[in-house]
């Protein structure tokens, strides 16, 4: 058996340009080459998402609908009740879920809400899963009390590359979420941090959003790979649409320069077909989120997931169980 490819943060523009651009063939026998030799090929871990808050948010994401600022029509909701949270996960756990992730339309959340947000995540925990959340920046007080209510996973995407991202956000900074990735993996708490493509971005955008998260400290846990879902009135709602070959492209590039990481695919699939679905597997995607629903946005059924999985003999991890070898 080979040696299995080195854990990595040191990787150049120049490295990754030259792995982006592989000949698809070779670029794909060498991501399923490096996910063969961390990770069992023929296990998918399944995630849920559940909005705990919808709409009325401050930042202007170009792509969000639930941006108070860029024109989306999505009216805002209060925090929801922690009994209906542990309800959904329950009903996820059940679905086969393993991991629960709760993401709130916040900037930064108040120190009004944080009891709240601790009482959910020990809830969650006492069914078993594992636990995420995306609430935005945080403070460092924020994110002790979170660690200590039993937090697994912070998710917090950087969206795009440095270059793009003003084209994206303008309300906070490219720098702004590396320092909540920091402060958030420097409390213990696993990352789970990646991005969105087919945003009107170059090709070297999506190179170096990759190689911005391949060269942190300590590679995120968890590299969600979106694909744009375009939103009526929203500033990105006509973007032309990303050939998919390069969205592949993308996902073996996330598996080769982050070899341990999860590598989720996520937003997007209900536009994928299931062979596209299947090449982005045998790339190295290992973690999907499962419902028919994403925050606002509109998910594969878990019917069908289950039959694809099915076809490919594709196995869900159990709680607890990471898919590594």
């Amino acid at each position: 058996m080979l040696d299995a490819a080195p854990i990595r943060t040191d990787w150049t523009r120049e490295e990754a340009e030259a792995i982006y651009n592989t000949p698809f063939m070779d670029l794909l026998f060498q991501a399923h080459s490096v996910h063969r030799q961390y990770f069992d090929p023929n296990q998918v871990q399944k995630s849920k998402l559940l909005s705990i808050k919808t709409g009325g948010c401050a930042e202007d994401c170009a792509y969000c609908s639930q941006s108070a600022r860029n024109g989306a029509q999505l009216s805002a909701s209060k925090l929801i009740e922690v009994r209906r949270v542990i309800a959904e996960a329950r009903k996820a756990k059940e679905g086969g879920a393993t991991r629960y992730c709760m993401g709130a339309a916040w900037r930064s959340p108040k120190d009004r809400d944080m009891a709240a947000l601790e009482a959910m995540v020990q809830g969650v925990k006492d069914l078993g899963m594992e636990t995420c959340m995306t609430l935005g920046m945080l403070e460092e007080d924020q994110v002790f009390r979170l660690r200590d209510a039993g937090l697994d996973y912070y998710n917090h995407n950087i969206d795009t590359s440095e270059r793009y991202y003003s084209e994206i956000i303008t309300t906070r900074t490219f720098a702004d979420r590396i320092d909540t990735l920091n402060r958030v993996r420097e409390a213990g708490i696993k990352v789970c941090s990646g991005g969105i493509v087919g945003m009107g971005e170059q090709q070297l955008d999506r190179i170096d959003m990759m190689l911005a998260l391949a060269t942190l400290e300590v590679h995120p846990d968890s590299v969600p790979v979106n694909m744009l879902i375009p939103i009526a009135d929203t500033p990105l709602a006509d973007v032309e649409k990303l050939d998919p070959i390069e969205f592949v492209r993308s996902v073996a590039l996330a598996r080769i320069l982050m070899p341990k990481s999860h590598v989720r695919l996520s937003a997007g699939r209900t536009d994928m077909s299931d062979e596209m679905q299947a090449m982005c597997f045998f790339a190295g995607a290992n973690s999907i989120f499962v419902g028919d629903t994403l925050l606002t946005a509109d998910n594969p059924e878990e019917d069908k997931d289950q039959q694809l999985f099915d076809r490919l003999g594709i196995t869900a991890m159990a709680v607890g169980c990471d898919g590594s070898r």
